[in-house]
């Protein structure tokens, strides 16, 4: 059984961008995120890892797989106010985005994981808070930041498209 303690958390490698889109991909979708399924036209931005890359901090969990060789768990994108994937993210605050985790490796520590590395990051560049959009249905990612602290921020919810409303969430970190 993996723990948390089998779980490093890195950058993504380049050799890994096209895998890590993917993984993001195959979660949203799986996971009945996309309004308009395969034809969502977020899918292109899920999957283009490069671009987060450039542009933000992307961030992988690496642990062992089905075979025991290191394999990517999961990956989050952590910015920054005026990053350009910030959305949400008021001076001061860190973000964090595309919270993914491959379907074999939940329940195992990784959301979690990545979460607390994002908090530990925010920390570390003395922000006041880190900020978090989330879909209605992810209600297993809602009770994964309440115990971390995060709490409902309604004031700050929004709709990226008219059809998708989404609910944000705080830490205070002062």
């Amino acid at each position: 059984m993996m723990t948390a303690m089998d779980i490093t958390i890195r950058a993504a490698r380049p050799h890994e961008f096209e895998a890590v889109g993917e993984l993001t991909a195959a979660a949203y979708l799986g996971d009945g995120l996309l309004d308009l399924g395969a034809r969502d036209p977020y899918l292109a931005v899920l999957r283009d890892a490069r671009r987060r890359a450039g542009h933000a901090e992307l961030l992988v969990a690496a642990g062992p797989g089905d075979g025991g060789a290191e394999e990517v768990l999961g990956t989050v994108t952590f910015t920054v106010h005026g990053g350009e994937y910030a959305e949400i993210a008021r001076p001061g605050e860190g973000e964090f985005r595309m919270l993914a985790v491959r379907p074999g490796a939940r329940g195992r520590g990784v959301g979690e994981t990545l979460v607390r590395e994002c908090v530990d990051r925010a920390r570390a560049l003395g922000l006041e808070r880190l900020a978090l959009s989330s879909h209605p249905m992810m209600h297993t990612a809602h009770r994964l930041y309440g115990r971390l602290g995060f709490v409902r921020t309604p004031d700050r919810d929004w709709r990226p498209v008219e059809d998708v409303p989404l609910l944000t969430f705080a830490l205070d970190l002062t």
